[in-house]
């Protein structure tokens, strides 16, 4: 009898250690800035393909996921869509040293429903109260999605601001923005260039000129807390002339 439960015993071990060793290898956390979906997602798919494993992908807002860094969420890389949380980021020192990077670049535009027929062109004191009416402007959150920032400093700089600070539809992310405009639930909206290119339901109505808000950068950097051997792999990756090729289709440019 002892020997029997012994060897069940041993059997039920094998069996676990097989099944532990079975189990697939995980790729490294990624928290990355929402406007980078679709085109991150295409770079982790080419980066499996290579025989690595998947990189796990986790998108929300810039500010939202820095918080989550703060808070001690464990993840391996951090793809920001602005400077300023990267930076809070570094002198915490939740930076890898040395890994810190930019690593894209995108503009700022107004976008509309495509079935809409706005037309305006964005200069100095353009008429855009005028073209929301009763509607409201779709942004990120103007005290901290990156995207609402930008558009905060863009509106300001072009001296209509006043004009419609109290007609924002303030969203959790540009993309969460976005949505509001597809779904013709605002008029119009201030996004990302790469936003507007990934959603058919939502037309480019203007770009607004590089000199009204900062240069919109998306720096990468391997978290401190990392312990993942593939972090560091995918980052090199990204930061490659092949990585970086995977991201010009959707509207992101260099550095």
């Amino acid at each position: 009898m002892k020997r029997f439960f012994l060897r069940s015993a041993l059997v039920c071990l094998s069996m676990l250690a097989g099944g532990l060793h079975a189990a697939p290898a995980r790729g490294p956390v990624v928290l990355a800035a929402a406007s980078l979906q679709e085109s991150l997602n295409a770079a982790a798919d080419t980066w499996a393909a290579r025989g690595h494993p998947r990189p796990v992908l986790s998108f929300a807002a810039s500010s939202t996921l820095a918080r989550q860094v703060q808070s001690g969420a464990p993840a391996d890389l951090f793809i920001s869509a602005d400077e300023d949380w990267m930076d809070a980021l570094e002198k915490k020192q939740l930076l890898r040293s040395g890994t810190r990077v930019d690593l894209l670049s995108n503009r700022l535009v107004l976008v509309a429903p495509a079935s809409s027929r706005i037309s305006i062109t964005i200069r100095p004191g353009f008429p855009l109260a005028a073209a929301l009416g009763n509607g409201r402007l779709a942004t990120g959150a103007v005290d901290s999605v990156p995207a609402g920032l930008y558009a905060k400093e863009a509106l300001t700089r072009l001296g209509v601001w006043p004009q419609v600070a109290g007609k924002l539809a303030p969203a959790e992310s540009v993309r969460a923005a976005l949505a509001l405009v597809a779904r013709g639930e605002a008029p119009l909206g201030v996004v990302y260039a790469t936003d507007a290119l990934a959603d058919k339901r939502v037309r480019m109505v203007a770009t607004f000129p590089e000199n009204s808000h900062a240069p919109i950068r998306y720096p990468l950097a391997v978290l401190a807390a990392s312990h993942q051997a593939d972090a560091e792999g995918f980052r090199r990756f990204l930061l490659s002339p092949e990585g970086r090729a995977i991201f010009r289709p959707y509207g992101f440019g260099g550095r």
